[in-house]
């Protein structure tokens, strides 16, 4: 529907005007008055649950519209689901630790706990001005004592079953944050915060969490999350990486140490004509060491593969490398094969070691032809067996890596056998002879936690010199929390700034009773976000992170929403928390959400809305102008939730045109609508039909995809359809309770998308109770049938006319009567159609240019 045309129609006698600057003021005050209004029903209430969330926000200081489109949309479903007769929980909070607190502090000279809470209780009051329906009874902030102690008390259980633990390896590093990252949070090399910084690694201590036990279960709990994008099921199956494979051994020949290789082709082995080292690889220091002519080689390669990963280049760099003079011993067959040193091979990826078969991979075959080395065909296609073994390499198409239709060629007593039952008898026979062993490897890395930061939850571990030396010892229960110091100087970036607070590092060992140092790196703000909406179930409880038989009433979440952004960090470490908790009894579900959402951007001068591009458009100066109500509902209305929206400021004006529409039709006819009495007129069918079936094109919206776009372009149909009848209306033509039911209807309808003015004409009509908690209409399916049906037609994604064909009508149809139409044959004049989409019963989108 054309927001302009909706508004356009003639306007009545003395129209009232509609004023969001004084209804919505009015309402908020009434609903801030009541914080029980939105507060959820205990688990004894008879109906049905709806666990409705939004992820919780970081508090910046400010929202945007792109905030206003998620919340908006959870606010509409919760609202209907509500007036669906559900026992809805719409919680919210902050995701208060981080290090934008810090760096805000560094420049602004306010400590970050008051820069957070005042960011806080500014937001708070914009999500109210919004008329966002959360039950703020259960709000939770995650740098408070009472949260993060639970964080500590996590942190201990984990430790206790050896899922917390503390090792030196290779960490990611931010010399901008000037703190670890955990694998998760490097985007192409560069920090997930500083896109223009690069990741260096680094050999430190750090806390990990066993997230590797998990491996096999989160990824197999994907295949149940059918309710879930594919996309982000896809993100984080090729995140955890699992591959089946085999460890080989390769001794280093004259010499006392072996080189380890995982391979997922066994079968090829005896085609291995080198192996070959990342720069960092143990063996290859060793080498090193020794020659002072290959170090600096080894160097060089280092410091290629390292600039590639600056550039975000790795995957394309120019292979380089350099042979150490030395052999190793393929197990299989007992050649030597020269050691190599290569700067695409990677430390910190599998075992830092790889066995080359350059007739079988392309990557090997690419450095092979680059230097010179051997290329050895030992696979081949099963018609292609008899005459491989004499065939001439060099005419042969290589690499061939076929394994589902080949067999072995020259390779011992396996020629002849299928590559895939090769595999794993290979890895049997590695098993047994105790140089290798079948092997699952995963992508996926243990949860680095530690950061080296103030503003995050300290983690409750103690160092001992006489009694622990070499292992810390975790705190008792009883101490928790141990509160993060609220005075501290952090203008200093050399370590953690707890370190420097002497009251904090000192501690008492909790085994001997003597001096002890409190652990003073403290923790990654993603374990705050792994389990918070457990909390929001129970977020008043003292002696437990929440009560179980509440979070088991609960879970899992019904619809969570959120950014795909998500996908990898916040949603994988959520399903491993929910895992864990699990396993120490606290809750039954095995993942925390049963469908997740991924909304689309909000793009403004053709790039994503965000404060590095200056395009930020504030809600509260739409809210000032056309009303909080206009402002939401048009986030709903200018596309589908999942599509990017461009946002146009002259949209939210012409969505207020139409409440001022709405509300003058409402205002006139209020007090014939509070009227009793039957529909029986003749002129009253016609407009109940329109009524109906705009009621099941809105309830079918929320039931499926959550084309709200749709949904208020039927609503604005309908209203057309009273302006049509006004005159009728007017003269008595149709029936007082024709009049009622018809907008009592239209203001139900518009319930989940503008709280503010359905509260208000829901009053005017003599409506009784809260609006959102009434009955949501009922669809007559008999008066919603009809021989016709009308189809949205959009040009380029927006509305510019509704066309009516026969119900049933098939696409070629449904094409050409939008082609013909006055409104889209003027819209499109000039231009070339490329496309035509028809969704069968819902619109016809033309892609013009």
């Amino acid at each position: 529907m054309n927001i302009d045309e909706s508004s356009s129609a003639a306007e009545g006698n003395q129209p009232q005007r509609y004023s969001p600057a004084e209804i919505e003021p009015k309402w908020q005050a009434r609903w801030d008055a009541d914080p029980s209004l939105y507060a959820a029903e205990g688990h004894d209430s008879g109906k049905p649950k709806y666990y409705c969330l939004e992820m919780l926000p970081y508090p910046s200081g400010a929202l945007h519209i792109g905030h206003v489109r998620n919340y908006a949309i959870g606010d509409a479903l919760a609202r209907h689901m509500w007036m669906r007769g559900y026992n809805v929980l719409h919680p919210m909070g902050w995701d208060a630790f981080g290090l934008p607190a810090e760096n805000a502090a560094l420049k602004n000279g306010v400590p970050p706990r008051e820069w957070t809470f005042a960011n806080i209780a500014a937001m708070k009051k914009q999500f109210q001005r919004l008329g966002m329906g959360f039950d703020w009874t259960t709000e939770v902030t995650t740098c408070l004592p009472e949260y993060y102690r639970w964080n500590q008390w996590f942190f201990l259980k984990m430790f206790e079953k050896g899922l917390a633990y503390r090792k030196k390896s290779k960490v990611n590093w931010c010399p901008d944050c000037q703190t670890v990252l955990a694998n998760e949070q490097v985007i192409g090399g560069r920090c997930w915060r500083h896109e223009d910084t690069v990741v260096e690694l680094r050999d430190l201590t750090q806390w990990f969490l066993r997230i590797t036990k998990y491996a096999d279960e989160l990824l197999e709990g994907l295949d149940k999350l059918e309710g879930w994008p594919e996309k982000v099921r896809t993100m984080q199956r090729n995140w955890i990486g699992r591959s089946e494979g085999a460890h080989v051994d390769f001794a280093v020949a004259d010499g006392d140490s072996k080189i380890t290789v995982f391979t997922t082709r066994v079968d090829t082995i005896f085609g291995a004509t080198s192996v070959q080292l990342a720069p960092e690889h143990a063996v290859s220091k060793a080498f090193a060491l020794e020659d002072d002519a290959l170090r600096v080689q080894i160097e060089e390669l280092l410091e290629q593969q390292q600039k590639a990963r600056e550039s975000d280049a790795l995957g394309a760099i120019e292979k380089h490398g350099v042979f150490t003079g030395r052999f190793a011993v393929n197990p299989f067959n007992g050649e030597r094969v020269p050691i190599w040193v290569a700067n695409y091979i990677l430390a910190d990826y599998g075992t830092g070691a790889i066995m080359s078969v350059p007739a079988h991979d392309e990557r090997d075959f690419e450095f092979a032809q680059k230097y010179g080395l051997a290329v050895r065909r030992v696979i081949a296609p099963v018609i292609d067996t008899k005459d491989a073994a004499d065939a001439d390499t060099n005419d042969l198409a290589l690499p061939y890596t076929d394994e589902d239709e080949a067999v072995l060629i020259d390779s011992g007593q396996w020629t002849g056998e299928n590559c895939l039952e090769a595999q794993e008898k290979m890895a049997a026979f590695a098993k047994a002879k105790g140089f290798g062993a079948p092997t699952v490897t995963y992508r996926l890395k243990d949860w680095g936690v530690s950061r080296q930061r103030y503003w995050g939850t300290p983690i409750p571990m103690v160092y001992c010199d006489k009694c622990s030396p070499d292992e810390p010892l975790p705190v008792a229960e009883s101490e928790l929390p141990i509160v993060l110091p609220e005075q501290v100087d952090i203008t200093q970036t050399n370590g953690s700034p707890l370190g420097r607070i002497a009251e904090f590092v000192n501690a008492k060992c909790p085994k001997c009773g003597g001096v002890a140092r409190r652990e003073t790196d403290t923790m990654d703000t993603f374990v705050d976000s792994s389990w918070y909406f457990y909390r929001y179930t129970d977020a008043k409880n003292l002696a437990a992170p929440f009560d179980s038989d509440k979070a088991n009433y609960w879970f899992p979440i019904d619809q969570y929403i959120g950014g795909v952004e998500h996908a990898i960090l916040h949603l994988i470490y959520s399903r491993f928390w929910t895992k864990v908790m699990r396993d120490l009894g606290l809750v039954k579900n095995d993942e925390p959400a049963e469908r997740l959402f991924t909304q689309g951007m909000v793009i403004k001068d053709g790039a994503k809305m965000s404060k590095s591009r200056g395009n930020v458009v504030s809600p509260d100066l739409m809210i000032e102008r056309y009303g909080s109500d206009a402002t939401r509902m048009y986030a709903l209305f200018a596309a589908p939730p999942d599509r990017d929206l461009e946002w146009q400021e002259e949209g939210v004006a012409g969505i207020s045109r139409f409440l001022g529409k709405v509300y003058r039709l409402t205002t006139k006819f209020s007090s014939v609508a509070r009227t009793n009495g039957a529909a029986t007129r003749p002129k009253d069918q016609a407009l109940l039909r329109r009524l109906h079936q705009t009621i099941a094109k809105v309830t079918q919206d929320f039931d499926g995809r959550w084309h709200f776009n749709t949904s208020i372009s039927s609503i604005m149909i309908l209203v057309n359809e009273i302006t049509a009848n006004e005159a009728a209306m007017d003269a008595g033509e149709i029936s007082p309770a024709a009049v009622s039911e018809v907008l009592r209807g239209l203001i139900l309808l518009l319930a989940p998308f503008a709280p503010f003015f359905v509260a208000e004409m829901w009053e005017e009509l003599g409506g009784e109770g809260v609006v959102f908690r009434t009955q949501w209409p009922v669809v007559n399916e008999e008066l919603a049938r009809e021989d016709e049906i009308e189809i949205p037609v959009q040009v380029n994604g927006k509305l510019v006319s509704v066309v009516k064909v026969p119900a049933g009508s098939d696409d070629a149809v449904v094409k050409a009567a939008a082609l013909a139409d006055p409104k889209v044959i003027a819209r499109i004049e000039g231009k070339t159609v490329v496309k035509v989409i028809v969704v069968p019963g819902k619109l016809v989108n033309l892609v013009v240019k």
